[in-house]
């Protein structure tokens, strides 16, 4: 009788046991799981298409930057159309936002914030991507902007353009193709989220794009009446090669350049001056240039600084000579963990 009182202890003990050895299991399971997924992305993280011996990835898997980034555009045309000369030297405000990214493993994600917008000083809108990859690297831009301010000239009438007159919508896109990947690393330059231990160089293949249009506003007629209304259209589409090259020095110090003349291979240009279009051929001397530029400075294996400049700059010419010009500065501060 004394035994049968105590089956069912037995049994709620037993149920006890067999759960918490089952809990246990499952614990050990997830934690196998989850050192298993950490082994795999570890390994993806550090393996690496590139020549350990000039390219390496560094030990921490965290980067943190503090970034200082300014851009602006530059326009400038001059020419003869029809017995009637055209000069025109426009430039935006410069734009400067202050920006807090980090990248962990390879994934990038930043919030800018810009001052002058902040306080209503500011209107233009930019947007900006970059993708910096072993073999592949894409730098993409769109910018519109009603801050172009500069000298204005058509036949007699000439002026100053104040901000306000004419409304820029510009988009601009590179695309690189690096041949020696193995020792070259734009990521070394750019994105901090490799190191470069040996000077190296590489031959580029890419393909640029520049598009967008420039035309006077509704301001800039009611300021000045005898002000012209003129719109200009840009689609530019060029191929070409290039070379990039990252000096080390004193196993501290990065500093690259590079450049990358485009062909023109099509165009669609055309200006539209009061409700009159001239469209421009199709196939002329036009020609994108693609430049960029970095130093970086490594006070240690954690800590590190520098500076970027990229830049595209387009030429074409059908009697009016157009130059159209993009850059965007950045300096920065960093650490890894």
């Amino acid at each position: 009788m004394m035994m049968k009182s105590y089956r069912p202890y037995f049994w709620i003990i037993a149920m006890l046991l067999l759960a918490c050895s089952n809990a246990t299991f499952a614990q050990s399971r997830r934690e196998q799981v989850k050192a298993h997924i950490d082994s795999v992305l570890t390994e993806r993280y550090y393996k690496t298409p590139y020549d350990t011996n000039f390219v390496v990835r560094p030990e921490g898997r965290l980067t943190l930057k503090l970034r200082l980034n300014q851009s602006g555009d530059d326009f400038h045309a001059k020419g003869d159309k029809d017995g009637i000369s055209y000069k025109a030297d426009l430039h935006t405000t410069h734009k400067t936002t202050v920006s807090i990214g980090g990248s962990y493993r390879g994934i990038s994600a930043a919030l800018a914030i810009n001052p002058a917008k902040l306080k209503g000083a500011y209107d233009d809108y930019e947007f900006n991507l970059s993708y910096f990859s072993s073999r592949l690297s894409v730098d993409g831009s769109y910018h519109r902007s009603t801050t172009l301010s500069g000298d204005l000239e058509r036949g007699d009438y000439s002026g100053h353009l104040a901000q306000d007159g004419v409304m820029l919508k510009m988009a601009n896109l590179a695309g690189y193709y690096i041949f020696n990947h193995r020792r070259f690393s734009y990521p070394a330059a750019f994105t901090q989220s490799y190191i470069q231990r040996h000077s190296a160089g590489s031959w580029l293949a890419g393909i640029s794009y520049q598009g967008g249009s420039i035309e006077t506003t509704d301001e800039l007629k009611e300021r000045t009446p005898n002000a012209p209304e003129i719109k200009i259209h840009i689609g530019l589409l060029g191929i070409g090669g290039g070379y990039g090259y990252n000096w080390v020095l004193g196993k501290k110090w990065l500093l690259h350049f590079s450049m990358l003349p485009t062909f023109v291979i099509y165009n669609h240009n055309y200006m539209i001056v009061n409700g009159e279009r001239r469209n421009a051929k199709h196939f002329s001397p036009s020609m994108i240039f693609n430049e960029r530029a970095a130093i970086v400075y490594n006070f240690s294996p954690r800590y590190f600084t520098g500076a970027t400049l990229t830049m595209s700059n387009s030429f074409f010419n059908n009697d009016v000579t157009v130059n159209q010009n993009k850059w965007r500065a950045r300096a920065f501060i960093g650490m890894r963990l």
